[in-house]
């Protein structure tokens, strides 16, 4: 468990496919069955970019090549809403292109799968997630819609 003094450095990638995204449905807390982006937390010694394909190749399967940074992210987690803060992660979030493979869900994933930019601004229930992948379809998507 994170420490509450202490934010915790995460990464997540916006794995784009033609036009669809590739989306997890979280397996653990927190956001517990919710869908979002593939990632997770740094390991010692680990660069960022590195962290961000390695937890998209465990969570899902996919190989893909980063094409930048899209944001840093505050997830600031209270226990309940408005009350003491619990968890504080600072996400990391990279645009990526698909090179490879096929989603299936692994380590911290229940599924794993690519959808269109509608199916997941629909799906994902952050506000901040949903900014992070129309941002990535803005910079980042062949045709730039």
């Amino acid at each position: 468990m994170a420490d509450a003094r202490h934010p915790v450095p995460t990464v997540g990638v916006v794995c784009l496919k033609g036009e669809a995204v590739l989306l997890i449905r979280r397996g653990t807390p927190p956001r517990l069955n919710q869908w979002s982006l593939p990632g997770g937390r740094l390991e010692w010694g680990e660069t960022t970019m590195d962290a961000a394909l390695r937890e998209l190749k465990e969570e899902t399967g996919i190989d893909a090549e980063l094409l930048g940074l899209v944001d840093v992210v505050d997830g600031v987690f209270p226990a309940r809403p408005g009350g003491e803060i619990t968890r504080h992660y600072v996400l990391i979030d990279y645009a990526a292109r698909w090179t490879g493979g096929e989603p299936i869900a692994g380590d911290d994933a229940a599924e794993a799968r690519f959808v269109s930019y509608d199916e997941a601004m629909a799906l994902v229930e952050w506000d901040e997630t949903r900014r992070v992948i129309a941002e990535t379809y803005q910079r980042f998507a062949p045709d730039g819609s």
